[in-house]
């Protein structure tokens, strides 16, 4: 019997002035610290409210009047150690520019890592002046496209993570022996061949995930800051989501969505994405058979929560 998720929630108080994120977006530089908090901060959202790690492994931030916790180095839990340095291993890729999107994958079967549970997808993009991290929320009927306003970027950060605090609290729970995997993808005009960041190691450009039911793609949101952009996109079994998260997350009609494959952009390759009833195939193929493949990294060793 699956061990329910640690019942965490959001805290609401009056904050101090100081915040998660920097205070204005100026120049790439201040952009690029941005990206980099907030990606650290959604990872650390969905470890925390998953309940993959104990309480002593999360420092607390302040993000208007929310109350956050960071994931950070806890020497009496190992496994904090590992998704911190592949976190650190994505800071790498950002600060080159070769990070397209790294895919956090949870699953149970360590020889089937095709058969997934839970995705997590955060896809980057580079602008000639700076760093950008998109957030599609169709729901809302609103996309947050903030240039260089300060004000707006954080507007659109504070949606992206109200809204994953709410999905992670409404997903069903995880298995018991859930395993933990990052790929990184890579932007392959610019990354050399043989580039992989500190704690990963080349990695295999799978056609495909499993689902053991039908999966739905959640989206979450999007933020620019005029630098860089960053996507965020869950994908999930269907059964494990409610009625009204679905509706509030999906981007369109379930029919339309739930076999999609890994994001992509349509100006760089053209993604065909089809549908194979048979197991729920999630996946991605490239209408061009010889189309090269994109460049990938894993995790030099996976993570497997104690958490029985």
């Amino acid at each position: 019997m699956a061990t329910a998720q640690l019942s965490h929630s959001i805290r609401i108080h009056k904050a101090p002035k100081e915040t998660v994120f920097p205070s204005q977006i100026t120049n790439e530089h201040e952009s690029l610290i941005m990206v980099k908090k907030l990606f650290a901060t959604s990872i650390s959202c969905v470890t925390y409210l998953r309940g993959l790690f104990p309480e002593s492994s999360y420092g607390e931030r302040h993000l208007d009047d929310l109350s956050l916790k960071i994931l950070r180095e806890d020497k009496k839990c190992p496994g904090s150690l590992h998704i911190i340095k592949w976190i650190r291993g994505c800071f790498d890729a950002l600060e080159k520019r070769y990070l397209h999107m790294a895919v956090l994958t949870l699953y149970t079967n360590p020889k089937e890592p095709e058969k997934v549970t839970e995705i997590y997808q955060f896809k980057f993009k580079y602008t000639k002046e700076g760093a950008t991290m998109d957030f599609d929320s169709h729901s809302y009927g609103t996309t947050f496209k903030s240039g260089t306003n300060s004000e707006d970027v954080k507007k659109a950060s504070v949606l992206l993570i109200r809204k994953l605090y709410i999905l992670m609290q409404n997903l069903g729970p995880l298995p018991n022996d859930v395993i933990l995997t990052m790929k990184l993808h890579y932007y392959n005009a610019v990354t050399p061949h043989d580039y992989h960041p500190p704690g990963f190691k080349e990695g295999v450009n799978s056609h495909f995930l499993l689902f053991d039911g039908e999966p739905v793609n959640l989206q979450v949101g999007l933020v620019s800051t005029g630098f860089h952009s960053m996507k965020v996109k869950v994908t999930t079994e269907a059964t494990r989501v409610s009625d009204s998260e679905n509706n509030l997350f999906q981007e369109s009609s379930p029919t339309e969505i739930a076999h999609q494959g890994l994001d992509c952009d349509e100006e760089e390759e053209e993604c065909n994405n089809h549908i194979q009833r048979k197991n729920f195939v999630y996946s991605q193929q490239s209408s061009e058979s010889s189309r090269k493949k994109r460049k990938v990294s894993e995790p030099v060793k996976v993570f497997i929560p104690d958490r029985k």
